[in-house]
């Protein structure tokens, strides 16, 4: 593994653990440090963050973060140790309720499909029992 993604990792762990063991801030809810995205010349991180709750959460817990920036910045470069801590810009990740929507409106695609289609839904039930069936034989 090159060591951009080893300190991407790093940085990863330790901010999540900040967040949860070092910052008492009420603004944060329930979030998760979901990627971190670092340069090439590890000076420069995106950490992408998801909120359990509404946008108004997110809107929170982003300010809190923006707020708390240079603590977690300075508390990243003295436990990993780094020759320069990288600066950091949160981002919002919303891909977890993004797929949770597509499910959600597959299922309901999937509900409409079954209630105009019932005949058919029927006659495959039918023909896979008679496949279970074994047959009498003359």
């Amino acid at each position: 593994m090159p060591r951009q993604e080893r300190v991407a990792e790093a940085i990863k762990k330790e901010v999540s653990v900040i967040i949860h063991d070092q910052i008492k801030d009420p603004r944060i809810g329930f979030v998760t440090i979901t990627n971190v995205e670092l340069a090439q010349d590890l000076r420069f991180a995106k950490i992408f963050f998801s909120v359990l709750g509404t946008d108004d959460d997110y809107k929170r817990t982003k300010a809190a973060l923006e707020s708390s920036l240079g603590f977690i910045r300075k508390l990243i470069a003295q436990r990993l140790k780094l020759r320069f801590a990288p600066e950091i810009m949160f981002k919002e990740d919303k891909s977890g309720e993004y797929s949770a929507k597509i499910e959600k409106i597959l299922n309901e695609i999937k509900q409409a499909d079954a209630s105009r289609h019932p005949a058919e839904e029927l006659g495959d039930e039918k023909r896979k029992d008679e496949q279970s069936e074994p047959k009498k034989g003359n």
